[in-house]
């Protein structure tokens, strides 16, 4: 799962500098994201995950870093299956 929201991410052209150069902790805002981009970014992992993020996701603690992502997609996949 943590490869599949890398691959989104770097596919997305979110961020000036390629998504390989980041650990699972930078933040993607300090890396370039902007919250329009968090909001694409949101809706391609919704998509690829079949999955819905609920309000209290949607924050930009969430959509900080790699592993917010992560954590906030396995959440939503088990409580999905």
């Amino acid at each position: 799962m943590r490869d599949r929201v890398r691959a989104i991410v770097g596919s997305m052209n979110l961020l000036p500098v390629p998504v390989d150069s980041l650990s699972d902790q930078d933040s993607l805002f300090d890396a370039g994201m902007t919250s329009f981009g968090s909001v694409q970014l949101m809706m391609a992992i919704e998509e690829e995950f079949d999955i819905e993020f609920p309000n209290s996701l949607l924050t930009r603690k969430t959509f900080a870093t790699l592993d917010g992502l992560n954590s906030a997609v396995e959440q939503l996949v088990s409580q999905k299956a």
